[in-house]
């Protein structure tokens, strides 16, 4: 049988011809709740639009989803500002004496900044150079800067070469001042990582100095070889 409250063009010239009642109305509770839970679907899914679909949306929402989503939309925001500057940098910047106090006296209060004076043809500063530039991959909240030193420092002695000063809102809070203090062309990419996070610049995912690991074997090793001479002397007498 067919239902006679269907929308069917046969439904509608029986009610013309009075054979059936006039189609109920809608009732005013039936239509509210549909359209509380058009509203409620609508609402739903604002967590997944992105900035400019909320704005093209925003007359669909009630005062009270707006202000939700007004709140929403601030904290999607600062999330984006904060992923812009942590990845603002990435890279080493070259600088001369003329742009020092731009690019690190006035580079932020709450920046660290990583200053490398350094000269060609000296192999260890080469190296240092090679390892900042991955570092400054991995860490792209912290500002990585290189100058050749005579055009920072005037007259500044070769054999204080290489030099890492750290900076954070103008101010020096670590220095790194010649190849002993490296342990010269042994120096790995993970143990000058190591000393960057002992100065609070960096948060490194190392477990520990990768030079006390070096340490710790070659005193092994020197113990070792104690040892077997002891034993060959034994051995003698």
């Amino acid at each position: 049988m067919q239902d006679p409250n269907a929308d069917t063009e046969w439904n509608d010239i029986l009610r013309k011809k009075g054979i059936l009642p006039p189609k109920e109305a809608p009732k005013e509770e039936e239509v509210e709740e549909e359209g509380i839970l058009t509203q409620q679907s609508i609402v739903k899914t604002y967590e997944d639009m992105t900035l400019e679909e909320l704005e093209e949306n925003e007359d669909e929402f009630s005062e009270e989803d707006e202000r939700a989503i007004e709140m929403y939309r601030q904290q999607r925001l600062a999330q984006w500002q904060a992923t812009q500057i942590k990845n603002k940098f990435g890279e080493v910047m070259e600088i001369s004496g003329q742009d020092y106090v731009q690019e690190i006296t006035n580079a932020g209060k709450d920046l660290w900044v990583l200053l490398h004076l350094y000269k060609q043809g000296i192999p260890l500063c080469n190296l240092i150079n090679q390892h900042l530039a991955v570092l400054a991959r991995k860490f792209k909240d912290m500002k990585f800067v290189k100058a050749i030193s005579t055009t920072c420092i005037p007259n500044y002695p070769d054999k204080n070469l290489p030099t890492i000063f750290v900076y954070r809102g103008g101010e020096i809070r670590a220095q790194f001042i010649g190849p002993l203090v490296f342990g010269g062309m042994n120096l790995t990419q993970d143990e000058l990582e190591w000393k960057l996070s002992e100065s609070g610049a960096i948060k490194t995912d190392l477990e520990e100095n990768p030079r006390k690991q070096i340490q710790d074997q070659l005193m092994t090793s020197i113990r070792s070889a104690v040892a077997t001479n002891k034993n060959n002397d034994s051995d003698e007498d």
